[in-house]
């Protein structure tokens, strides 16, 4: 069953919500904001996703959301993907890209660099970590314990 959300309640919560984002965008010129990217795979409509989050010390807001599913993910699709949000946040704002650290995001990542010198692109850390524990995994005395356990 699909409902819809309409009428007063709605419109009350959306203004709400727009004051909300309003009041964390003015601490922006001051402090400056992190874009943080994160990928999502619906399993359900098997539809691929690209959030994007602004986090300023004032707290993280959800900024959008991208259907990704039927494109190549590609540095050249990166770089104009990440440089659209950045323009849309507004580029005097972005301090720092985070971003997940598949290759074509590290190269993305280094272009925008080179484009916007006011921007430090950084990998994700929970990513590398999770890259750390399984290359880990595989050092031969790890793998035989985790094997046994």
């Amino acid at each position: 069953m699909t409902y819809e959300l309409s009428g007063p309640i709605l419109d009350e919560e959306v203004e709400e919500v727009t004051k909300w984002v309003e009041e964390y965008k003015q601490s922006w010129p001051r402090t400056g904001i992190t874009l943080m990217s994160d990928g999502l795979l619906n399993k359900v409509s098997k539809k691929e996703f690209l959030n994007f989050l602004a986090y300023s010390p004032k707290g993280t807001i959800f900024w959008s959301s991208k259907d990704v599913s039927r494109t190549k993910k590609d540095t050249n699709f990166y770089v104009r993907l990440y440089d659209q949000i950045v323009e849309e946040v507004g580029d005097k704002h972005v301090v720092q890209f985070i971003t997940d650290n598949a290759r074509a995001c590290v190269s993305a990542g280094n272009k925008l660099m080179d484009k916007r010198k006011n921007l430090v692109w950084t990998p994700c850390a929970a990513h590398s970590i999770d890259i750390m524990l399984e290359e880990i995994g595989e050092i031969k005395i790890v793998k035989e314990t985790l094997e046994e356990a």
